[in-house]
């Protein structure tokens, strides 16, 4: 799973513009796992994009990478202001 951790940051991070300020935490639970994204509030609009579809490829990228250990696996990009 520290792969696909590892695939999503450098995605996000070759994204926005503060790469210094994207963090990301694993929760693991009894549905899978799921990944908590925090970037700069100015990078919100490139990783979400528009009409989400940054956002939704994203995370077609990381269940596809899921699938590899059987895990079903999924993000969330958090407010900034919740860090």
């Amino acid at each position: 799973m520290e792969d696909t951790q590892k695939l999503l940051e450098d995605i996000i991070k070759s994204i926005v513009q503060n790469s210094d300020e994207v963090k990301i935490e694993k929760v693991v639970d009894e549905r899978g796992v799921l990944f908590r994204i925090w970037v700069n509030q100015k990078d919100m609009g490139l990783v979400i994009g528009k009409a989400g579809v940054t956002a939704g490829a994203i995370k077609h990228i990381v269940k596809l990478a899921g699938y590899k250990t059987k895990s079903a696996v999924s993000i969330k990009i958090e407010e900034p202001n919740k860090l």
